[in-house]
Parts: C-alpha cells; structure tokens; sequence
C-alpha cells in the first residue's frame, strides 16, 4: 500500500490497518491471488458491481495480474464501477486503460479526509 499511496502519513496508514480485516469480512466477493506456498499476493473485493478494492504486491505488478483481475470481475461480477484516490496517478492510469472513465470527483475520500477521490466507470 505505501508504494501506491505515499500521500499517506505513517499515522493514517496504521489507522487503516486496523479497520482493513472488517472491510474485508462486508465484501461480498473476495477473491484473493496465491502462489504455490499458498501466500497471498494479490486481492479485489468486489459488492454490486463495484470495484472496492484491488491490491497487488509490488513484486507482482506489472505482470498483467492486475488486468487479469479486472477481466475476471468483469466477466464474472459485472464490475461497471470503482473508485480512486486522485493522488494515485498510476491506479486512474490503469484502470483509464482498462476501459474506465471518470465521471465524478469529491473533495474528500469515503472518510472525510482531504484526500480527493475519482468516479470512474465503463464506457
């Protein structure tokens, strides 16, 4: 997580931590990525054809994992719809190639904190 959002404190990282495990048990689709040691290196949730979340390792990005994923939740859960931190270029990045467009913008993330997000869905 600190490589895709350094516009977090060390304080705000620690706090979503925390709250990380029952966010994980409210989403109604998890599906999580192994290797053969059976160790988790990638994840997405996904609720109501919604993207809520998509982490990879650093060691496993760029090895089209992540595009894989979005596939398989379009194809399988209807994911029309996700939201990004603004100040995660790389992630709107990929998911604009991916297919999503922005369609809305906030001032502050889901928590109240100055921490812009992006809308986006398919086209």
């Amino acid at each position: 997580m600190r490589a895709t959002h350094l516009f977090l404190s060390d304080e705000e990282v620690k706090a979503i931590k925390k709250y990380v495990p029952q966010a994980l048990s409210g989403i109604a689709h998890l599906l999580i990525a192994e290797n053969e040691a059976g160790t988790p290196f990638a994840f997405m949730g996904i609720e109501d054809g919604v993207l809520e979340m998509l982490f990879i390792t650093p060691e496993e990005r760029g090895r089209g994992l992540g595009k894989q994923l979005i596939h398989y939740g379009i194809e399988n859960y209807g994911v029309e719809r996700l939201a990004v931190n603004e100040q995660n270029p790389q992630a709107k990045g990929f998911y604009e190639h991916m297919g999503f467009q922005v369609y809305k913008r906030t001032e502050t993330d889901e928590q109240g904190n100055p921490y812009p997000l992006l809308y986006m869905s398919r086209e």
